[in-house]
């Protein structure tokens, strides 16, 4: 079942393009596991952290229209390049910051860059996919979850040790902008696709099958987004666990992320992507439940680590049905799609800080869990790939 693994981690440019997603993931791991720190530094409370977490889809929102333009203009390869050393420097930016409002502008920023790279990097992807043959996005896509695990963990590590964040955000900066010169020339080597606005890369407005898709896509990503940003407040506010285990719940989510993200390449075309996210739904929900129910550190780790499984082949599935609607202009789906998922990733978090702070955070999580089982019952009304 692992085969195609061997042949990902053998091919030169699937590689170098993976090790951005990893990177990505990485620095998006150490950041959100730092957010309890920014919250205590300027005194926040969940709603207050909701909206400074709002900066970030803002930024990438904002970003959205004109990525394709930049694309087209200094190519995917540059872009990936340039995106990944943008990335790495405002990353820092908000743990370096001391007023609360340049906090916010960086986190502007922050999403800034991960819509300019995500998209570009995905679209290097696409292109070794077409141009080899091969299956590699859910891959690439579980080598950012390994790499959110591996950020989330160096960064507990270092609130374990009281290393200053802004040490740790500096020294991961400087190695991945280092690791942009180093797979440089492996990148350039692949080949140049456009994002043609005539093929119908261009935002529609969704309906029929489509319209299903990103509903469940907005539970999936809302899920995903409130597992990232929130998962180390929960465990410290909530679990009120150690410094050194802070991060290790999003670890935990990540791990399991990555091992599904890396098997989903084999079990989607063997089972089918119905049956997969079905299957998921349930996984991440019973995930979820048990983190709520069983508040210490193993339990909400392994709680954390189901939600994890459950949600890892949502992306790839959606991702890739929403570009074979029938009836639908090539491309218009699939960038429909990334930005209702960008969307929910970015924004979900922000909803569950103001109902966090009207209610409590585990009643949060439980409105996410309850997402988890809408997502299972709309998978039976659409056909997925």
């Amino acid at each position: 079942m692992f085969k195609h693994l061997s042949t990902f981690f053998f091919h030169r440019q699937s590689l170098a393009v993976a090790m951005v997603f990893t990177a990505m993931g990485m620095l998006f791991g150490s950041w959100a596991t730092l957010i309890p720190f920014v919250k205590q530094k300027y005194a926040l409370d969940d709603a207050q952290l909701g909206l400074l977490l709002l900066f970030m889809p803002l930024g990438a929102a904002g970003m959205n229209p004109f990525t394709t333009i930049l694309i087209n203009r200094f190519g995917m390869r540059n872009t990936t390049i340039a995106g990944l050393i943008f990335m790495s420097v405002v990353y820092a930016m908000p743990v370096t910051m001391t007023y609360l409002p340049l906090v916010a502008f960086s986190l502007f920023l922050v999403g800034i860059s991960i819509s300019t790279t995500n998209v570009a990097m995905n679209t290097c992807v696409t292109s070794l996919e077409h141009q080899y043959s091969i299956n590699i996005m859910s891959t690439c896509h579980g080598m950012f979850s390994a790499g959110l695990m591996l950020g989330s963990i160096l960064a507990s590590f270092t609130q374990g040790m009281k290393i200053p964040p802004t040490y740790h955000m500096w020294l991961i900066t400087v190695c991945f902008i280092g690791l942009a010169f180093f797979i440089r020339p492996t990148v350039m080597s692949i080949h140049e696709e456009k994002i043609e606005a005539g093929e119908g890369a261009k935002f529609v407005f969704p309906k029929g099958a489509l319209l299903l898709m990103i509903l469940i896509s907005l539970c999936t990503n809302i899920t995903e987004g409130t597992m990232a940003d929130w998962t180390a407040v929960y465990m410290r506010d909530v679990v009120q666990t150690q410094d050194y285990f802070i991060g290790w719940g999003l670890a935990g989510y990540s791990l399991c992320m990555s091992l599904g993200r890396f098997a989903g390449d084999a079990l989607i075309p063997r089972y089918g992507g119905n049956q997969v996210l079905k299957i998921g739904g349930i996984i991440a929900a019973a995930g979820i439940i048990i983190s709520i129910l069983l508040p210490y550190t193993a339990t909400a780790i392994l709680g954390f680590a189901l939600v994890g499984a459950g949600v890892s082949c949502g992306a790839p599935i959606l991702y890739g049905s929403s570009a074979r609607v029938p009836g639908m202009a090539k491309g218009a789906g699939l960038a429909t799609m990334n930005t209702f998922s960008m969307a929910g990733f970015l924004a979900g978090p922000v909803l569950i800080g103001f109902v966090s702070e009207s209610i409590s955070l585990p009643f949060a999580f439980a409105l996410i869990a309850s997402l988890a089982l809408v997502w299972v019952l709309l998978v039976n009304k659409v056909k997925l790939y």
